[in-house]
């Protein structure tokens, strides 16, 4: 499953290398939300694996981020007992711009009536 979401990025933890084959690099996104006249703040950790590890390496503390990731579940067995957990696995970061105006279209100018339309006068 993909989902994307935005936030000022917090942390960035190092990477680590869980096996010969295998690295892992955590993040986190600080993502507020008003509702009902009230602001909830969460602070998401997302996982970054391979090749992936180095994204956030392109972003800065505080900088606007956009996230895209995949929501996965796993089921760990270990002397008898079943556990679960869940990863965020970002695969793409971006830079949002705040503050940007959208893009504003050409209006037609504004066209004069009743001019005398001979080719020696001139509308000015």
């Amino acid at each position: 499953m993909a989902f994307e979401i935005t936030g000022r990025l917090t942390v960035v933890y190092d990477i680590i290398q869980r096996s010969e084959s295998f690295r892992v690099r955590e993040f986190v996104i600080e993502n507020s939300e008003e509702q009902n006249g009230r602001v909830f703040t969460n602070y998401i950790k997302f996982q970054c694996t391979q090749d992936k590890t180095a994204m956030p390496d392109r972003f800065s503390i505080g900088d606007e981020v956009k996230v895209l990731f995949n929501l996965k579940g796993n089921k760990w067995a270990r002397d008898g007992k079943e556990s679960y957990f869940t990863n965020l696995d970002a695969w793409r970061m971006e830079h949002i711009k705040l503050g940007e105006q959208p893009v504003q279209t050409m209006q037609q100018p504004e066209t004069i009536d009743n001019i005398d339309a001979s080719p020696d006068d001139l509308p000015f």
